[in-house]
């Protein structure tokens, strides 16, 4: 199946990409989603991606279809056809 990651924030900065769109199996977990970016983009290792957990790390989150964020505890559930994740940084300042 395919799904579509955007890129915004530092993600976008690391990876001079606004979206890629991957082809995954329908069993694929967010997961194994990350570490596919991990491996794709190494460059998002360490500040956006922990590849050591497959999770974000804490100034990041993964968005799905622009409605609602995809929370640790679902990290080993899968996305459906079609589904774009937004890869974002949570970043404020004073």
């Amino acid at each position: 199946m395919k799904i579509t990651v955007e890129f915004a924030g530092l993600a976008r900065v690391l990876t001079q990409q606004s979206q890629i769109s991957l082809d995954v199996s329908e069993e694929v977990t967010f997961r194994e989603i990350l570490l596919r970016l991990a491996e794709m983009f190494p460059q998002l290792v360490g500040d956006v991606i922990d590849p050591t957990l497959g999770t974000l790390r804490s100034s990041n989150m993964l968005n799905l279809n622009g409605k609602r964020m995809i929370q640790p505890s679902e990290m080993d559930t899968s996305p459906q056809e079609g589904d774009r994740l937004i890869l974002m940084s949570i970043l404020a300042g004073g």
